[in-house]
């Protein structure tokens, strides 16, 4: 066989699994321009030995490659030579001739081996599940190898775009079955490969290998279900490794990163990360962006024009910090906040030590330069409040994400968390200023874990930004044509039928035989219906004996046998008005915001909803334990209640009317008083009312956050507003 016919190859990209070694991406190799693989150059005087032109067929695959060698050589040589090639270990190969296998510390000479003579390369097949999967990179990484020779392919990235595509799109659907998919991309050094064509000076390379890993970064993370992204984790941080030697600012190592993070934190946790990924290989990583942030902080401070701390390094990061939060949590046996020292001693632990404390020193240095920014940003504010200069909020930007992974940090060290909390108190100013420029789309839960770092004008825009936004385009509005004389049936059909996704754009409001239209009736509307709602009569809610604006459910509201729609539409009605910013002129009880907020109720908050019983609880609560022991009251763990006009004893505990109230047990006997008539008897009126404010929220899981976010006093003011006089100088300063 000719060397030049169509079943001479240059490698086999047909060939078995093998691991390639790093030798064969030198982008200096010389280009023969030959499909024959020669021996390497002699000295002129060598130039007279006999030398030899084989053919090696692989075994059984069928091709053919031709070697040109000298006939002093060894056969261990052409071994080596097989293998620098096609990448198959020596190991792993038998040389047969003429029936015989060829053994390695023989020459070629006394091999007997003739000019075109053909040899059988045979191997050892490796068991392999995923056959094609073989081909696939094995082609890609035989592509970027002619590449990295100088070869000339035209179009090389169509071709190894479309095989990285098959390749991802072949996973398997077993979950089982695809860690031994996708390990076959490292199996075969297809990442070295690709990056030692990215760092080839060879005209062109660099843009094909730049274009083919970032094809494969995108590909990663759109043909793949997102529970496989953690699998593809490895060859990523692959990539992330070999390019960050050529430098820490490269773009396509800057990119690979990025990807990293992102597919590691689309798992959630590491409860399958874990398995494929280690804290010591991702903690380089947090070290790096970690140093990063605390330089570009300090230049946040020092100049007025720096654009402060980038989006993606603080996202990179807050990725990164996820999964060692967990690692620790989980794997080092987290039983509670960790005591760490600064005696240089650090952290003792076996295996995760060093890590441990790097990253409470590196949660110290940087909460300490995110208080320097802070009172930095209080100087910028006092200046620009008398109006001599101009702040520079993007320097600023991403002050909050960072906050919040020092939050989340600050969990995990003993003492940390009230360091944190303390320097938020200390720059509460600036804090609620960068509250201010919140984005919906942020997270930001975590600053209303301690309210004292926030003021009202803060936690209601945190809050606000739980709802959808309210929409302009008419055509997007939720239209309601209202009969004034059936205002409340009418709105009840309207808001109560409709789908929750239809109410989320915002209304458009009209009275049936009136032309007004626009906002002015939209609030109108709100007022009169939630006037309506709230009215006693109705029988859905009832005033505050000492606070006629404040309302609770009635425990007897059954009389209606809608009651219930009714709480459910009560709830969307209440979440519209505060969606809209329209003050409806009616506040809740105290007992009603805590049960909405998911807290228990204690003696103290019942005062204004049943003067009657919170005095008699008092008195039960400070008598003389001896009159109490008497059993002078006579009172026994039950409670008595109307319903429909008749009369009926409920017991609060089993057994309850055979248990005498004694000083022993009046504590509980008052607090399962109070839970029977505030919590139990009307729990299914609270439930539908929560239902049905939820469903306007952005997430319906966010209810019972929204009022554990707020003070009962900031839910008045934003329904009831202010009961200071009217300013009406401010009032004409802020008008058009």
């Amino acid at each position: 066989m000719r060397k030049d016919e169509p079943n001479a190859v240059h490698s086999s990209s047909d060939a078995q699994p093998r691991s390639i070694t790093a030798a064969q991406f030198n982008p200096r190799v010389p280009d023969d321009r030959s499909t024959s693989y020669s021996c390497s150059t002699r000295a002129e005087s060598t130039r007279s030995e006999s030398r030899l032109q084989f053919f090696i067929k692989m075994i059984p695959e069928g091709k053919t490659m031709v070697f040109q060698f000298c006939s002093r050589d060894t056969v261990r040589s052409v071994h080596d030579r097989i293998q620098l090639v096609t990448g198959i270990p020596v190991h792993e190969q038998r040389l047969i001739y003429r029936g015989k296998q060829l053994q390695w510390e023989r020459t070629l000479a006394e091999c007997s081996i003739q000019n075109d003579a053909g040899l059988e390369l045979v191997g050892r097949m490796r068991s392999t599940g995923h056959p094609h999967a073989w081909q696939v990179v094995d082609d890609i990484v035989s592509v970027v190898c002619r590449l990295c020779r100088g070869e000339t392919i035209p179009s090389a990235a169509k071709h190894i775009k479309p095989r990285m595509l098959e390749f991802l799109t072949e996973t398997p659907k077993d979950e089982e079955r695809v860690p031994g998919h996708l390990q076959i991309f490292l199996s075969c050094s297809a990442p070295a490969a690709l990056v030692m064509l990215y760092m080839s000076p060879i005209k062109g390379n660099k843009d094909c290998a730049d274009s083919s890993i970032r094809h494969f970064l995108n590909s990663s993370r759109n043909s793949l279900p997102k529970p496989y992204h953690n699998y593809c984790a490895p060859i990523v941080l692959e990539f992330c490794k070999l390019l960050r030697r050529a430098a820490l600012e490269d773009p396509l190592y800057l990119s690979c990163r990025s990807t990293l993070g992102s597919l590691l934190e689309s798992t959630g946790s590491l409860e399958n990360s874990k398995k494929v990924i280690v804290m010591q290989e991702i903690f380089p990583f947090v070290s790096e962006l970690g140093n990063r942030l605390s330089k570009d902080l300090v230049s946040s401070m020092e100049s007025p024009t720096s654009v402060g701390p980038l989006l993606g390094d603080v996202r990179d990061l807050a990725a990164f910090l996820l999964l060692l939060r967990t690692e620790i949590t989980e794997q080092v046996g987290f039983q509670g906040p960790i005591p760490v020292t600064l005696d240089g001693k650090g952290y003792k632990h076996p295996l995760y030590g060093e890590e441990i404390e790097f990253l409470h020193l590196l949660f110290i240095d940087l909460l300490k330069r995110m208080g320097e920014c802070l009172h930095k940003m209080e100087e910028c504010l006092a200046v620009k409040h008398k109006g001599e200069g101009e702040t520079n909020y993007s320097g600023w930007s991403q002050y909050l994400a960072i906050l919040k992974e020092l939050n989340s940090v600050s969990k995990l060290y003993l003492g940390a968390e009230e360091d944190f909390w303390m320097v938020l108190k200390l720059r509460k100013s600036s804090l609620c200023t960068l509250i201010k420029y919140a984005k919906r789309t942020d997270d930001h839960q975590w600053l209303l874990e301690q309210k004292d770092v926030t003021d009202f004008e803060s936690r209601r825009h945190l809050a606000m930004m739980m709802f959808p936004e309210v929409k302009e385009d008419y055509e997007e509005l939720h239209e309601m044509l209202i009969d004034r004389s059936q205002l409340l049936a009418e709105s009840f059909e309207y808001i109560a039928k409709a789908e929750p996704e239809a109410l989320h754009a915002g209304l458009f409001m009209e009275f049936k035989n009136e032309e007004a239209t626009g906002p002015g009736v939209v609030r109108e509307w709100f007022f009169l219906v939630c006037q309506a709602i709230f009215n006693p009569e109705n029988a859905l809610f009832v005033p505050c004996p000492n606070d006629r604006r404040r309302f609770f459910p009635n425990p007897t509201s059954k009389v209606d046998p809608l009651h219930l729609e009714y709480f459910n539409f009560s709830g969307r009605v209440i979440a519209l008005a505060l969606m809209h910013k329209v003050q409806v002129g009616i506040v809740f009880d105290r007992v009603f915001f805590l049960q909405l907020a998911g807290r228990d109720i204690s003696l103290e908050d019942i005062r204004d909803a049943d003067p009657c019983l919170y005095s008699s609880c008092k008195q039960i609560l400070e008598m003389d334990s001896d009159f109490i022991d008497s059993d002078a009251l006579g009172l026994t763990f039950v409670r008595e209640v109307e319903e429909l006009g008749t009369r009926k004893v409920v017991e609060l505990y089993p057994g309850g009317k055979s248990i005498v109230v004694n000083s022993k047990n009046r504590e509980e006997y008052v607090k399962l008083l109070i839970d029977h008539q505030f919590v139990t008897s009307i729990s299914e009126q609270v439930s539908h009312f929560a239902q049905g404010f939820g469903h306007i929220l952005c997430n319906s899981w966010l209810q019972k956050f929204f009022f554990q976010s707020l003070e009962l006093e900031d839910l008045d003011s934003m329904l009831y507003g202010s009961e200071t006089t009217i300013c009406v100088n401010d009032w004409k300063a802020h008008t058009e």
